[in-house]
């Protein structure tokens, strides 16, 4: 010491002067404690924010699913109508269920007025048989317009010959059954639809002949024969229905009326019957009659004065 030694005696240093080890990892324990909070705290935040976010993204998907659940029960619904529909024609199946036999003998009785009118005559309940009356009709009117080169300017033969037709049945049954429910007749719709469906079969023959055989006076022949026979069966069982003098005649004048009016609408309206009587008598290729204007000599005075006295000596 005296001597300028330069020892240091470690034993006699102070440990709380200046900075230690022990100090500086003591504030770098709490700078990481506290960097640890911190992470933690910022952690559960994030975490509520994604439960939160999680929370809203199950609420959503709840009610997607709900949504998508209701479109599934109307779609299935919707089909189980559809199906439920198409089981329904079965209801129609007991209007079409008949025999050829069965139709046969109809067809036969549509032509046969019935005597007896004191009793309800009985009327069939199906509508195959008056369905491939109304489509005979059909095409033979098709050939009627076809052989009478009818021209349509709006729409085409086919559908111009369905509506008419289907127009008639349906319409004319509907208006029947109408002035029938005034009336007071015991007939249901089904049956109106099925007896004038049958009595298409007399304008079905009529027209068929007539169509092919260019006579003006066999269409009336046929007209007051066939459609009147036809009409007549009809006319019968609607009086054997109704009840009351003036109920029976409005209801059976009227459906007489429009029935051999709606065959002599068929006939003249798509058919050529005149043409045909002109070419028949003048033929086809006869020029027409034309008038040509002639010069007239001039007649001199001598002949008038000759023929004046010839005149005077008779007198």
């Amino acid at each position: 010491q005296g001597g300028g030694s330069a020892v240091i005696d470690m034993e006699n240093m102070d440990d709380t002067s200046g900075s230690s080890f022990e100090d500086m990892g003591e504030m770098h324990q709490r700078m990481k404690e506290e960097e640890e909070e911190e992470a933690e705290g910022e952690a559960g935040a994030a975490e509520e924010e994604d439960g939160e976010f999680l929370g809203m993204k199950g609420l959503r998907g709840q009610l997607g699913r709900q949504v998508a659940d209701q479109m599934w029960q109307v779609g299935k619904r919707q089909a189980s109508r559809a199906f439920s529909l198409y089981a329904n024609i079965d209801i129609l199946r007991p209007y079409f269920d008949v025999e050829p036999i069965q139709v046969r003998a109809r067809l036969l009785e549509s032509m046969i007025p019935v005597k007896m009118i004191n009793f309800p005559q009985k009327i069939a309940g199906e509508l195959y048989g008056p369905l491939m009356l109304v489509f005979t009709l059909v095409a033979i009117l098709l050939h009627g317009m076809k052989t009478s080169d009818t021209i349509i300017r709006e729409g085409t033969l086919m559908g111009t010959a369905i509506g008419t037709c289907f127009g008639y049945w349906l319409g004319v049954s509907s208006f029947i059954y109408f002035l029938a429910y005034l009336c007071n007749a015991q007939i249901t719709m089904v049956q109106m639809l099925s007896l004038l469906g049958y009595g298409l079969f007399g304008h079905c023959i009529t027209l068929f002949v007539t169509y092919n055989i260019h006579f003006h006076s066999l269409f009336y022949i046929f007209w007051l024969g066939v459609g009147g026979l036809s009409t007549l069966r009809m006319v019968a069982v609607l009086v054997s229905r109704t009840v009351g003098h003036t109920q029976r005649l409005i209801l059976c004048g009227t459906l007489a009326a429009l029935h051999m009016l709606f065959l002599l609408y068929l006939h003249f309206a798509y058919h050529k019957v005149v043409e045909g009587i002109l070419d028949t008598l003048e033929g086809p290729n006869m020029p027409p009659f034309q008038r040509v204007a002639r010069d007239i000599p001039v007649v001199s005075n001598a002949v008038l004065n000759t023929t004046a006295k010839a005149i005077a000596l008779t007198l």
